[in-house]
């Protein structure tokens, strides 16, 4: 089978990156063709088809560093929020160039358009798209703000909410900007246009249901960890892991309260695109805490620290959609503490492959953590029962079978 794979980023800034080279990966070892489509960036890896890939707008990775001041920026900016025809003139290139069977996107939203699926429909291509956010219920994609916290007024109430709750950048130009461009994906019907969705948890599949897609293009496949080791060979020293951006909704001032004036370790593996941390250090000055940040890594870095913490925390406050450090966690035989809240108790069973914690409630959190202390060897165990969990119900195989069984099913329907 010939698939374009559909990315606005062609390098790996998170957990949809990894998704993205990890399919590439496993696809192209069973023998399918696999072409991709993305923005030019100077991070990006190198590629035979990189002709075809849009104009940079500029050479940020987050839209809330881009150069909001150059006029062409914005310009192209605003048309690939709203509708790029550069982006369907280019894709309808490389489509009518290479023939595929069918288009698989990640992310298009803000830097590459929903032209792209006008392109693949007009030439009968059937179009799936795997979620990873909530971009289409929610114009912050986030159903999070920095006032209100978890908030569903765009899904459940009034759609102008998201301006006066300044839900985009706290910014009501950028509110509004984003509000329009959802506005007008409806009115043009975007999700009636694809012909299947992925969807990583059953948690997100609801509210995508709720939101209005019918429930017969709703795909409930969970993500994979592509485990290079076999059997990695793993310690429990005493401390704990985070790894992950740091950001409100991520529920790092939990995780620090929950380990203040406590003698338990914590190294934070991360970084910040709107200054949050400097905000948690400051919290923390003076206090007493053994608590270290250790930057941005990349994944080869972060291994060692997953094959030697005592267990992993995913404190998220906001619905975590299926997030990748809980199976890199069970890939290295580690339990997890994360919030019994959205899509994380689908992933951490309690007492099996780790401990969840009420929401936002720091001292249940300290609870959980001050068990696996004081029982490392429940930690193993949990650790093991997640590690057999990810070979089997989170295994590239088991993956690859239920998506490709999708990919036949959709290409059959257009024959």
């Amino acid at each position: 089978m010939k698939i374009i794979l559909v990315n606005y980023r062609y390098f790996i800034s998170g957990g949809p990156e990894r998704y993205y080279f990890n399919i590439k990966e496993i696809l192209e070892r069973n023998g399918h063709v696999v072409i991709p489509f993305s923005v030019k960036n100077s991070r990006n890896f190198s590629s035979d088809y990189e002709t075809y890939f849009l104009d940079r707008l500029d050479d940020e990775v987050y839209f809330a560093h881009s150069n909001k001041k150059s006029m062409k920026v914005i310009l192209k900016s605003f048309s690939r929020m709203f509708y790029s025809f550069e982006a369907k003139r280019k894709f309808r290139q490389l489509l009518t160039d290479t023939n595929p069977d069918l288009v698989y996107i990640m992310q298009y939203h803000n830097k590459i358009s929903p032209s792209i699926i006008d392109a693949a429909k007009n030439l009968g291509i059937p179009v799936i798209h795997r979620i990873s956010d909530f971009q289409y219920m929610c114009p912050n994609a986030l159903f999070y703000n920095g006032v209100k916290g978890v908030c569903e007024e765009c899904l459940n109430g009034n759609r102008w909410n998201c301006v006066r709750n300044k839900c985009v950048l706290n910014s009501t130009v950028y509110s509004v900007i984003k509000l329009g461009a959802k506005m007008l994906h409806d009115a043009m019907h975007i999700t009636r246009k694809i012909d299947a969705f992925v969807v990583p948890s059953s948690f997100t599949l609801g509210k995508l249901a709720e939101y209005g897609i019918s429930r017969q293009k709703l795909n409930h496949i969970p993500t994979f960890f592509n485990l290079k080791e076999g059997n990695p060979q793993v310690e429990y020293k005493p401390f704990v892991l985070f790894v992950g951006r740091i950001e409100k909704q991520k529920g790092l001032m939990s995780l620090v309260k929950a380990f203040q004036n406590t003698d338990y370790n914590l190294k934070i593996i991360g970084f910040s695109n709107d200054g949050y941390e400097d905000e948690l250090k400051a919290y923390l000055n003076g206090k007493r805490h053994h608590i270290e940040f250790l930057g941005k890594m990349n994944f080869e870095q972060i291994v060692p620290y997953l094959k030697s913490c005592l267990c992993t925390v995913v404190p998220s406050e906001w619905y975590d959609n299926f997030p990748n450090v809980i199976l890199e966690s069970f890939a290295y035989k580690k339990a997890v503490v994360a919030t019994n809240f959205g899509s994380l108790p689908e992933l951490v069973r309690n007492g099996e492959t780790g401990l969840t914690f009420n929401y936002q409630d720091v001292e249940d959190f300290r609870s959980k953590i001050a068990y696996f202390f004081a029982h490392p060897t429940e930690a193993k165990t949990m650790g093991e029962n997640a590690f057999q969990n990810v070979q089997t119900c989170y295994s590239p195989a088991e993956h690859y079978n239920r998506l490709m069984k999708l990919f036949n099913d959709i290409t059959g329907k257009q024959k």
